[in-house]
């Protein structure tokens, strides 16, 4: 079989373009596509996946959320679930071959695993992280365990030198390793803490490459430059010791033929306030490029100086060739939460249009030194909205542009005018875009032939402020900050201008915009007002026929765009929002498929109502199809659907929602560690039981929430006691 007709990796390839070169399914005919088979990946009863397995019940209870892109090779399938499993299906089929049980109730990272095709006597390998910081090597064949790696196939990630102030803190690997030769690279998840007195501090963010082979760490690259190391300098006095944050939570990218590895890097925790940490705080937010076989540092980029808005550079840096009349130059672009797009020269580091240092405003917290400048590139242009003024709320329907003016004046909100505005003391400040605005981990899709750039943007602000506790430190905190999207939570309808949810194309060769499609659709809004965009989280592929595949958006749609054009050519639902990046490769009768992970769930707030894997192709069946849309219309309408368009005009004041929490063991605790990203309205509006509490407690732990195991099950016990299922009273 051709290379081409697999999807081996996240990126599909190692620099990351997301193109396939299959051709089967083009404009003309990509309204035939019919869903080819559905794999559940919940385990309740050993039932194969078929025709008939469309029935089975998505009642909604018990599904986790998964952002897995699985992987292709040969004929098979590999799936990271949500279950504590790995699963290897026939990928013309979706029959399983084989499937690894997670030991010690341990579950997987929610984007997936890492192929290594292998050497020697070395077979190919399925490498994965693990919610507890571990990293398994598991036979591409057979499943079982590769005994040679680490111990009885297992690595344990936490290790002295990088959990420094307690090997009893979370750290997890967030998103598949990148593999370079027999070299395993991981990035770091040692969690983000809501700040406060030593919130910055504790396991580090480095990057380290182990042998594939042993499991052997080879190299670490330190993310926070220890003395004498280049960027040492910009951590001011002692601000860089036991410094956590700085780290790889996406995807890395590496060009084989140079040796050159991509390292996208996070914000230093805190993440939201400086105070204890001035200077430039390097590689904080930075795309930062080394030897892959040695770590050695060639040069970085930093996106944003002494980031204190977690804009993080997260997505993967994608490489491709810039054309410049006769001119090829070797490019990397990095996108990221602020809404822009840098296209550097990946060998050297400089950008290939030009950026400036733009001033910004000042912090009024005491002690934080913002830097007066941060990089703006000329080109592209912005490609989210990165301002937010009250005369540009929204304002499609009266309804709910009266909801957004009485929000913004009931809790007194300073509105992001201009780029970067830093957060406020004591007032909450609507920055655009916010942190799940802009682009986010899932990066953008390349076309070569086209010289495209494809990503999908959110334009959506975020209320955050910072409060000063009784000793003195400070911490982003309160009812409405965190992850608390600028919108009314009854029915997901943002207060910032539409389109929410955009498909861009970029001509990376002039640097200018090629085109903008309006991406997802509100169904509770009137007639003639649903073209709104949605909110998403997911990425693009695009392939040699000219299509685009995405789903993403909270309105729970798989979609197909014409590259040329950026006019949407066919649209399904899906039994939840596919909150992933698509995949597609052909099998060995040259049959393309295109396959999508929809679970919903996740941080744009659509309902968990599946567990399945789809895959679409030309010679579906009709059968499968329509049991799974007389499905789909009979569930409840998702998230972005709910309501009535017309939301209830009282706005809670922000003061008083923290009242919502009745007093018991593990209150203090919750609200320390997770009122830096959620609401008290987000939680106590949830009835779950103890399980699913504890389900979605260790879901946020795996997305970087900061304590101990025993907290984190203090935190459950107290959400289940507080907030049952039945939806009764607190006990």
């Amino acid at each position: 079989m051709d290379a081409p007709a697999d999807w081996p990796m996240v990126g599909h390839d190692p620099g990351g373009e997301r193109y396939s070169t299959l051709i089967q399914i083009t404009p003309r005919n990509v309204r035939d596509l019919k869903i080819a088979w559905v794999y559940h990946m919940r385990p309740v009863t050993k039932v194969e996946p078929s025709h008939a397995d469309a029935k089975r019940s998505y009642s909604g209870a018990g599904f986790h959320q998964s952002e897995d892109q699985p992987l292709v090779v040969g004929q098979t399938m590999y799936v990271v679930t949500p279950y504590s499993r790995v699963v290897a299906l026939d990928s013309s089929t979706g029959q399983e071959k084989w499937v690894f049980e997670i030991p010690d109730g341990d579950n997987a990272s929610l984007r997936g695993a890492a192929y290594w095709p292998g050497e020697g006597s070395s077979g190919a390998a399925i490498i994965f992280g693990t919610r507890r910081g571990r990293m398994y090597s598991i036979s591409a064949a057979t499943g079982h365990l590769n005994a040679s790696f680490g111990v009885n196939g297992m690595v344990n990630l936490k290790t002295p030198e990088v959990m420094r102030t307690g090997i009893d803190k979370s750290y997890i690997l967030p998103s598949p390793p990148t593999i370079y030769k027999n070299l395993i690279i991981t990035g770091a998840g040692p969690g983000e803490g809501p700040g406060g007195k030593d919130g910055g501090l504790g396991p580090a963010g480095d990057t380290r490459a182990w042998d594939a082979r042993t499991g052997k760490l080879v190299w670490t690259f330190h993310s926070v430059p220890l003395p004498g190391e280049k960027g040492h300098e910009t951590w001011a006095g002692d601000s860089w010791k036991n410094r956590s944050g700085v780290n790889v939570w996406g995807y890395m990218t590496v060009d084989v033929e140079r040796g050159i590895l991509y390292m996208p890097f996070g914000a230093p925790n805190n993440d939201r306030v400086g105070v204890d940490r001035p200077g430039d705080n390097l590689f904080g937010s930075s795309l930062v490029a080394v030897k892959a076989d040695t770590g050695k540092l060639l040069w970085y980029f930093q996106v944003v100086h002494h980031d204190i808005w977690d804009m993080d550079t997260q997505s993967p840096p994608t490489l491709f060739n810039v054309r410049h009349g006769a001119e090829i130059i070797p490019a990397v672009a990095t996108v990221n939460k602020n809404g822009l797009m840098f296209i550097l020269n990946r060998v050297t580091g400089k950008p290939i249009y030009d950026v400036i240092e733009r001033s910004v405003p000042k912090s009024n917290v005491p002690g934080e030194q913002t830097s007066p400048t941060q990089p703006v590139p000329v080109l592209p242009e912005p490609l989210s909205q990165v301002t937010l003024s009250r005369s540009n709320l929204y304002k499609d329907t009266p309804e709910h542009k009266a909801w957004c003016e009485k929000y913004v004046d009931d809790n007194d909100m300073l509105l992001g005018e201009v780029e970067f505005t830093p957060t406020q003391l004591d007032r909450y400040t609507v920055p655009m875009p916010g942190t799940q605005g802009g682009v986010n981990y899932y990066g953008g899709a390349f076309d070569p032939k086209s010289g495209f750039f494809i990503v999908n943007v959110n334009n959506l602000a975020q209320p955050m402020r910072i409060i000063r506790n009784p000793d003195g430190s400070y911490i982003n905190s309160g009812p409405l900050a965190g992850m608390q999207r600028f919108w009314n939570p009854a029915n997901h309808l943002p207060c910032t201008p539409t389109p929410w949810g955009q498909l861009v194309a970029v001509n990376v060769n002039t640097g200018k915009i090629a085109w903008r499609s309006t991406l997802g659709v509100t169904d509770s809004l009137p007639e003639g007002k649903q073209d709104t965009g949605r909110p998403g989280l997911g990425g693009a592929i695009v392939t040699a026929s000219g299509l685009i595949f995405i789903g993403a958006t909270d309105d729970a749609r798989f979609r197909a765009f014409d590259e040329k054009t950026g006019k949407e050519i066919w649209t399904v639902k899906l039994p939840a929002a596919a909150e992933s990046t698509p995949i597609t490769y052909a099998d060995e009768r040259g049959t393309q498929y295109v396959a999508v992970v929809a679970t919903g769930g996740g941080l744009i707030g659509a309902p968990l109502l599946s567990d399945a894997v789809i895959a679409y192709s030309l010679s579906g069946s009709n059968a499968v199809s329509s049991v799974l849309e007389s499905h789909i219309a009979t569930q409840p309408e998702p998230a972005a659907s709910a309501g009535s368009g017309k939301p209830d005009i009282a706005v809670e004041p922000a003061a008083t929602q923290a009242s919502l929490f009745p007093p018991g063991p593990g209150r203090e605790l919750m609200l320390r560690v997770c009122s830096g990203c959620h609401s008290a309205n987000w939680s106590a509006t949830r009835h779950m039981d103890a399980k699913e509490w504890n389900d979605l407690v260790q879901t946020m732990a795996g997305r970087g929430a900061v304590a101990t195991d025993e907290e984190f099950d203090e935190i459950s016990a107290y959400l289940a006691r507080s907030f049952p299922k039945s939806g009764s009273a607190p006990n």
